[in-house]
């Protein structure tokens, strides 16, 4: 048997399994970067799409058990003064200080303004972070890896530096 004969059914069976891998190492990528949009944005959309909305301020009081609370003050027309709100219990939020915030339709609140922004993408930043690594080992596309990578480092840092 000739040797070029030989060869095609390898040469077919690299490039099946070549495909194999950029199909799957995309796929995972678009995984996921998917999950990292979708941890971000139920944070996100309160916070980016704010035209009716309640928006205003709250004085942290209390934090214990995962959430600080406070009295909210009203800035936007239409929004009520509450004696009690509830936000997220992080590293951004502390007893005695005041943040701006969007209250959520159940009646919990979120940061705004761009520390609030930055803090509610950090998923996706992490998300970028970890895509970067498949993108580079799994797809052998490392100047895209670095790109995705250095995004990723970028808003997190950003979202450090703001909160």
């Amino acid at each position: 048997m000739p040797a070029s004969v030989a060869a095609r059914p390898r040469q077919a069976s690299s490039a099946l399994l070549r495909f194999g891998r950029i199909a799957a190492m995309g796929a995972v990528t678009v995984l996921i970067l998917i999950a990292g949009v979708w941890a971000s944005w139920g944070t996100a959309q309160h916070v980016l799409l704010t035209k009716g909305r309640e928006q205003g301020t709250v004085e942290v009081t209390r934090c214990e058990g995962g959430s600080c609370s406070g009295p909210y003050v009203p800035v936007s027309a239409g929004s009520q003064a509450r004696e009690r709100v509830v936000l997220e219990d992080s590293v951004a939020v502390t007893e005695g200080r005041t943040y701006t915030v969007v209250v959520k339709p159940g009646g919990d609140a979120v940061r705004s303004g761009p520390a609030g922004v930055l803090y509610a993408w950090v998923p996706l930043g992490g998300a970028l972070l970890l895509a970067s690594v498949v993108v580079a080992g799994g797809l052998r596309r490392t100047r895209a890896a670095w790109v995705m990578a250095g995004a990723g480092i970028a808003l997190l840092t950003a979202a450090f530096l703001a909160v």
